[in-house]
């Protein structure tokens, strides 16, 4: 049915749930080149930086309204300990990242600087605590470290290296993967670990702490359950504030195996297509883990949270392969909305999402050159810059009455036009994916309860899926204004060239 008109009903007057602006997080993990290289490159670098910190990385991220930023991993959480990451820089003791690239890490970057490079950016810290090999204490010791005022032996300690106001720190993940490279855990074990750890990470002054516990892969709902259980029958009795108020998953997008995942840009249509629905999928990730949370808590108290998200492809060739390092091309652009209209259908269980990784890792918002001071945005940046009027609006259910073009792929029903709307501040926002790769297709956007006056679109697309940027074609892949969008009687037709991403924005009248 490619080339067909699509029908899209949206009542412009019945808000749905809040879009969490928090679905829009990031990750940053010492990993490679984006901690070292990528956000920090040391105070007397030539690159204009502020306390070793890159500015124009913190300028293009800025205009992407980012709401947290997680950190420090990853699986590297679960071998970093905190206190070797302050005071004098020449005193920190070097450690061996052994689960990336087995290179030494000098630990100069560490809690105060990921503290200022929080407040550059404008987002809210969220860490990942150790406790695949650290301590009850010592997590504990890091949440009155960050954010208690007054004096105890954390306070003197942050006051001695600088600091002498708290800071405010909500988010904390109990550990990272516990089920793999966080202590191959078992799920009953962890479930007995996340309610220990919680309970020793305190509220200090007003910081009210969002504890997360280390959830699931892919489709383990086993996992989910067992952690919904230990907050749903402590004792048969309802507790006035759950011990973790999320509970986490990580869903990637990979269409090969784990030794040979395929070219980030040598790929075919076949390889496109099952790239497309394989990350369509996580709406029955979602889909799952929901279903297993509302058994245990109807209320949908307890938030969902997918801390790890994105394409992993083989990595570049010529780059160490532990540092993961990965070109971004259209097709990653298009995996990126698809996932924020199933986010955005989420919306009252799924709190949080952070895409893995902000800088030079999988699938980043932003490449720097490790030879000069160049930096590339990438076409997934794009996608996260046209849709962030969605963060903290009103979403708009979508029904698409009609049969949809789809294809079959595999076992798998692959819808190729998706659409999304929220409302927030008198405007409304519509997203539109087109991911046939070959066929154009009309969307009749039919609002009900409601009209749009006049609209600006933006397109996102390229002659190529594998078209991508670099330092000498920095806007292969760039939004630009676009003029495929006409009204009709009853709303609007937004036509949708093959493979392109579409914003379509204007006030409600």
């Amino acid at each position: 049915m490619a080339g067909d008109v699509v029908p899209a009903v949206v009542n412009l007057d019945l808000e749905g749930p809040r879009i969490n602006r928090h679905v829009y997080g990031h990750f940053a993990e010492h990993l490679g080149r984006c901690i070292y290289g990528g956000f920090y490159v040391g105070e007397d670098s030539g690159i204009p930086n502020e306390g070793g910190i890159r500015l124009d990385a913190v300028e293009a991220l800025r205009a992407l309204d980012i709401p947290n930023l997680r950190w420090p991993g990853g699986c590297f959480a679960d071998e970093y300990h905190w206190k070797d990451g302050i005071g004098p820089k020449a005193d920190r003791p070097a450690m061996v990242n052994t689960h990336w690239g087995n290179v030494e890490e000098n630990n100069h970057f560490g809690t105060h600087e990921f503290m200022a490079l929080c407040e550059l950016l404008g987002t809210e810290p969220y860490i990942s605590g150790n406790v695949g090999s650290g301590t009850v204490a010592e997590m504990s010791d890091w949440v009155e470290y960050l954010t208690r005022d007054g004096d105890s032996p954390m306070v003197r300690l942050r006051k001695a290296n600088g600091r002498d106001e708290p800071w405010r720190v909500r988010f904390w993940g109990l550990g990272n993967e516990t089920w793999g490279c966080g202590g191959n855990m078992t799920a009953e074990h962890y479930a007995n670990e996340a309610r220990r750890y919680a309970t020793y990470c305190r509220d200090h002054d007003g910081n009210r702490l969002y504890r997360i516990a280390a959830g699931a892969s892919d489709f383990d709902y086993a996992w989910t359950e067992a952690l919904m259980k230990q907050l749903s029958h402590l004792g048969c009795r309802r507790v006035e504030r759950p011990l973790y108020q999320a509970v986490s998953v990580h869903y990637y997008t990979i269409t090969g195996s784990w030794e040979h995942k395929g070219s980030s840009t040598e790929f075919g249509t076949d390889d496109y297509y099952a790239t497309m629905a394989r990350a369509a999928r996580v709406d029955e990730v979602l889909t799952g883990h929901a279903n297993v949370m509302d058994c245990y808590d109807p209320q949908r108290e307890i938030g969902l949270v997918l801390d790890e998200w994105g394409t992993w492809w083989d990595v570049e060739p010529g780059t160490n392969p532990g540092f993961l390092y990965q070109q971004n091309t259209l097709r990653d652009a298009l995996v990126a909305g698809v996932h924020f209209d199933i986010f955005h259908k989420h919306a009252d269980r799924l709190v949080m999402a952070n895409i893995a990784q902000t800088v030079n890792v999988l699938q980043a918002m932003i490449l720097t050159d490790p030879e000069s001071e160049a930096l590339v945005l990438t076409p997934t940046y794009h996608v996260f810059e046209m849709n962030k009027g969605h963060q903290d609006a009103a979403g708009l259910r979508v029904d698409l009455p009609g049969r949809s073009p789809s294809k079959r792929i595999g076992d798998d029903d692959l819808a190729t036009v998706s659409v999304s709307a929220s409302r927030k501040d008198g405007k409304v926002l519509f997203s539109l994916s087109n991911l046939d790769a070959e066929e154009e297709a009309e969307v009749d956007l039919d609002l009900r309860g409601g009209g749009v006056g006049e609209v600006t679109a933006r397109i996102l697309t390229a002659g190529a899926l594998q078209a991508h940027n670099t330092p000498e074609r920095p806007d292969a892949v760039a939004p630009r204004p676009y003029d495929g969008v006409r009204p009709t009687g009853k709303g609007l037709r937004v036509r949708l060239p093959a493979h392109s991403f579409v914003t379509v924005e204007g006030a409600v009248a």
